[in-house]
């Protein structure tokens, strides 16, 4: 729990150390069984559990605000109902602020009233609950017991700057459970999917709102750090930022999903942080699009389950991606032809990333992988620069956007011209993941989503089956081949790649192969229908950093290609 934003230090980690993180436990003493669950069509979890003497239900949420009244900026709730019998709870609050790195005591400042203060930043938790000191230090610890219809409620509040605001609990705090079930609900009605795998696309569709900063609409490919992409391994990145590379299929999932206002949000953000780097593109920002992310080790923290460094920051931030400039243009030229409003500047903008593109589609980069080391000609940044230049060439079809057509023509049919030549392999029978090579990427299942050729042309057929071939297991879809990335440990298979793979098999008419695969890919979805980055195809264990919005895009973009072919096959 970072706070008061993504970009913050964590308050409780006991997920990545369970011994100096820090955690806000509500624990039965004798568990048997629990179970968890969203509210339908909300970002309020509830977990039921059961013990040998009765049966509990925990409610949690980020409590939304009522602008008639005073409120801190952020609010997590949890409310504790009995069920059945009596079941007796064990209550742990041990913040850790600053990731840990400082010992900031708690204070008991009245009856069920407790501070957590560090300069300005301030943790009021207000609870039923009488706490007291935990013997081993660490943080306030009680016990309460609840029978059938009885309820205890935890106000944990947070302010910065301001007078610490003490909010009302008992009925008072379950009208505010319920108004933020209510507030969900209502947005979750503004999705207007409404096939067959609705109940997946809607809470995916969730969850990318929950990874939403609300003041810039920047969404953030994780709300975590350092979760490893294999265990024991050192692939553990900050993914707390805004990735340029997602932008396209983000905005894609919004106005598929007809959430214009979130999409208007994002692209806002987009331009905004752009705006200040141009004319070249950093390949992220924070959410307030800042782009100093200096990549910092927390030796102190042991990391998830034993998996160490833990890393905030991220040291890719200065690397060079091509693919960001089509991420970003497509972005906007996909708002622009679904019914949005682009501005004079946002388009001059615009145009200015399309000149630096012209300028530099010759060059090498990192490619939409990040892989660290010397710069390479990855086939999809060339794709992506091509995109850019075809986006933007459309758009002057309508919009008053300042480029010269005859360049921007030129140089993206020169573009094509050096993917068809440099990047297709004769030997590999498929397009190859950089020029002149020969080795499959899964990247390159978006070629005919992008629009650069069809899902059924030879070649595109021929690549996708080679990279299910070479690069799939079980259904899911690896990145590359073992090794391509100079790391020894191993990965896993990247979860919107093989929901990259419905969409292709659906775009080609493989209707019932895709609607296979896309039902296999449901079913390995946590048991809230949440997924990580990366997937182990072999024990089906989450991998990478969780949840991560990029798989929740794919899943999303998925389902709508599923309708879209299902709908031309039909007509």
């Amino acid at each position: 729990m970072c706070l008061p934003d993504f970009s913050s230090p964590s308050v409780f980690a006991a997920l990545i150390d369970p011994e100096k993180g820090g955690r806000f436990a509500i624990t039965p003493l004798s568990p048997v069984h629990s179970e968890r669950r969203y509210v339908p069509h909300t970002a309020v979890v509830e977990t039921i559990v059961t013990t040998g003497t009765g049966t509990v239900r925990i409610s949690d949420c980020l409590s939304v605000g009522d602008c008639a009244s005073l409120q801190p900026q952020r609010e997590l709730l949890r409310v504790v109902e009995g069920l059945e019998g009596r079941v007796t709870l064990d209550v742990h609050f041990d913040p850790r602020p600053g990731y840990a790195k400082i010992q900031v005591p708690v204070r008991k400042v009245g009856t069920g009233a407790f501070t957590c203060s560090s300069g300005n930043e301030h943790l009021l938790l207000r609870c039923d609950v009488s706490l007291d000191h935990d013997t081993n230090g660490r943080g306030m610890r009680g016990q309460v017991a609840l029978s059938a219809g009885e309820r205890v409620c935890f106000s944990l509040s947070y302010v910065s700057g301001d007078p610490a605001i003490i909010l009302p609990l008992g009925d008072l705090a379950a009208e505010r459970l319920e108004r933020t079930a209510r507030w969900w609900r209502d947005w979750s009605q503004s999705c207007t999917y409404e096939g067959v795998h609705r109940e997946a696309v809607r809470r995916s569709a969730i969850t990318l709102k929950q990874m939403t900063f609300a003041p810039s609409g920047a969404v953030v490919a994780a709300p975590t750090t350092s979760l490893p992409e294999a265990i024991g391994g050192t692939r553990n990145w900050d993914y707390r930022y805004c990735w340029l590379r997602d932008a396209a299929l983000t905005m894609r999932a919004f106005l598929g999903l007809g959430l214009l206002d979130e999409a208007g949000a994002f692209l806002r953000w987009l331009l905004h942080a752009t705006a200040l780097t141009q004319p070249r593109l950093n390949i992220m920002y924070d959410i307030y699009g800042r782009t100093d992310l200096n990549e910092e080790e927390l030796d102190h923290l042991a990391g998830y389950r034993g998996s160490g460094p833990v890393r905030i920051g991220n040291g890719a931030h200065d690397q060079i991606q091509l693919d960001v400039y089509g991420g970003v243009i497509s972005a906007a030229v996909e708002f622009a032809m679904a019914g949005g409003r682009l501005q004079r500047d946002q388009l001059n903008l615009l145009a200015g990333f399309g000149r630096t593109v012209c300028a530099i589609w010759r060059e090498p980069d990192h490619g939409i992988w990040e892989i660290r080391g010397e710069k390479r000609h990855y086939t999809f940044s060339k794709l992506m620069c091509w995109l850019a230049l075809d986006c933007l060439l459309r758009l002057a079809d309508t919009d008053p956007v300042s480029i010269d057509r005859k360049v921007f023509e030129r140089e993206r049919d020169a573009i094509r011209e050096t993917i068809e030549t440099r990047a297709w392999s004769e030997k590999l029978g498929s397009y190859s993941g950089a020029l002149d090579e020969e080795w499959p990427d899964a990247s390159l299942l978006l070629m005919s989503c992008l629009g650069y050729t069809t899902a059924a042309a030879p070649r595109m057929r021929a690549t996708a089956d080679r990279i299910r071939d070479v690069l799939g297991c079980d259904g899911l879809i690896y990145r590359y081949e073992h090794g391509r990335d100079g790391f020894e440990s191993r990965e896993g298979a990247f979860g919107i790649c093989s929901f990259w793979a419905v969409d292709n098999l659906a775009m080609r008419g493989d209707l019932q192969e895709a609607e296979d695969l896309f039902c296999e890919l449901l079913d390995r979805s946590n048991d809230v229908g949440l997924y990580s980055e990366e997937i182990d195809p072999g024990n089906g264990e989450f991998l990478g950093n969780f949840p991560q919005a990029f798989t929740h895009v794919g899943l999303i973009n998925a389902a709508i290609a599923l309708e879209i072919a299902k709908r031309e096959k039909r007509a």
